[in-house]
């Protein structure tokens, strides 16, 4: 049995990727992603904590142009507010 050396994060079973200040949730094999983008950070203690992100719902498909993928955009405080609110994006459009 193959194991992988790294462990995929999952939230509400997808998955959750993150590079350098871009998350992305979801699968790319789905119709739609959610990509959220940390625009600002604030010191708590010693740790950098996103203040302000970026919250798009995209579609996956490649033959549409990059500016148009974009379905929803807003922003946040936080990224538990703009994860919550891209999870029920993305439920809502893959359920249709």
């Amino acid at each position: 049995m193959a194991t992988d050396s790294k462990k995929t994060l999952l939230y509400k079973g997808r998955p959750l990727m993150r590079k350098d200040n871009i998350i992305y949730y979801g699968s790319m094999a789905d119709p739609y992603i959610v990509m959220m983008q940390i625009l600002e950070t604030k010191k708590v203690g010693d740790e950098d904590v996103a203040s302000k992100v970026s919250v798009q719902l995209q579609l996956t498909d490649p033959n549409v142009k990059a500016r148009d993928r974009v379905t929803k955009r807003t922003e946040k405080d936080g990224v538990f507010s703009a994860l919550d609110v891209g999870s029920v994006w993305l439920e809502r459009a893959l359920s249709k």
